[in-house]
């Protein structure tokens, strides 16, 4: 048995065995580390290092054997690897941004490569504080690299992302035809009342993620992004967020909106959405990566449809370097009815989908 599976846990993935064995499983937000990332990051950044410290403590965010001899104990799991944060912008100024990116994506991309049988493939980094530069990376990353899409976060160092300068990236992606992996970003700095200066108790993190994603697409979607981009494919990550419970305020809420708004600011409810608020979000792609809340699975699927949800743990995070994620994830879609056809949706035929337009993913052919 692998040292880093207690025995307590065995069961649990004996459980598991055969429908692992019975079915391609993909996790398409996986993080890693390239060790010559983490030497450049230190050598010409003056941010604070604490989360990216604690990504390098984790043996299986940087040592290849070790994450393989824990993916091996699921005999068709694999991976789509993004790189750790803090996002690149906030690490570096706009001067040295591009160097990080480009020797991060080129590390996520020789992992990739040494070991295909277990890494579809890899999610580029680009530096949004150089965005000439990130549109440059983005490209290099996917058509010399082999890059099935492309990460960014919810904000850029504070600034939203709906804002018109970014739209170039989005266009891009587009254009591509790949999917952007959109992940949150918060700090302990971001204070939950306006009477402090920090957030108190990681709620920064626990419930500000979920909030700055449900955000930043919710944003992107007044901003009208899907009508300007109408095959754009964006996946938020961590099961949609808040945006699944929060439906019948969207839905109907929304619908009077201007309303609570007095006239001196009636410039913060204009729109060029032209469409229902409720039907764009539903346009985004999001995944199964909740600690293995069912409850919020559920929710994801019933939001966004089963075409939309891809499998996802954030491994190799939470207990035991990720390995409880896989666990307490397959446990809970385990216990949702779906047929075979849309387990196989969810697993893996979604996110082919989403990637294939990029030959150099296909399966066993990096």
């Amino acid at each position: 048995m692998n040292p880093l599976v207690k025995k307590k846990d065995f069961h649990v993935f004996s459980k598991h065995k055969k429908e692992m064995n019975d079915q391609e499983i993909i996790d398409i937000f996986c993080h890693w580390l390239p060790i010559d990332y983490f030497k450049k990051v230190k050598q010409i950044s003056a941010a604070p290092m604490h989360m990216l410290d604690r990504s390098r403590s984790i043996p299986v965010m940087v040592d290849a054997a070790k994450r393989l001899s824990l993916m091996n104990q699921f005999p068709d799991y694999r991976q789509i690897l993004s790189l750790v944060l803090p996002p690149i912008e906030y690490l570096a100024d706009s001067k040295n941004a591009p160097e990080l990116a480009k020797i991060a994506n080129d590390g996520l991309a020789e992992i990739v490569t040494k070991y295909p049988d277990r890494f579809v493939g890899f999610v580029a980094s680009s530096p949004m504080n150089n965005l000439s530069a990130a549109l440059n990376e983005a490209e290099r990353a996917i058509k010399e690299l082999g890059a099935c899409g492309v990460q960014i976060f919810s904000n850029v160092n504070g600034k939203p992302i709906d804002l018109p300068e970014y739209l170039p990236l989005f266009s891009l992606m587009a254009e591509l035809d790949l999917p952007i992996w959109l992940h949150p970003v918060r700090g302990v700095n971001h204070a939950d009342y306006q009477t402090e200066q920090f957030s108190k108790y990681e709620i920064w993190w626990v419930l500000g993620w979920l909030y700055e994603t449900s955000v930043a697409m919710t944003r992107l979607v007044f901003a009208g992004i899907f009508d300007k981009f109408p095959k754009l494919k964006i996946i938020a990550h961590h099961a949609g967020a808040i945006i699944p419970a929060a439906e019948g305020r969207l839905k109907y809420g929304l619908d009077v909106m201007g309303n609570r708004t007095s006239d001196e600011y009636k410039n913060l409810v204009q729109t060029v959405l032209k469409e229902q608020p409720i039907e764009a979000l539903k346009r985004f792609y999001t995944d199964t990566a909740s600690f293995g809340s069912k409850r919020a699975i559920e929710s994801a699927l019933h939001f966004f449809g089963i075409d939309n949800v891809m499998f996802a743990t954030d491994m190799p995070f939470g207990p035991d370097h990720g390995l409880g994620q896989i666990q307490n994830t397959l446990k809970a879609i385990e216990t949702i009815e779906l047929d075979k056809g849309d387990r196989k949706r969810l697993f893996s035929e979604n996110v082919r989908k989403l990637i294939q337009k990029n030959n150099s993913v296909e399966k066993g052919s990096n």
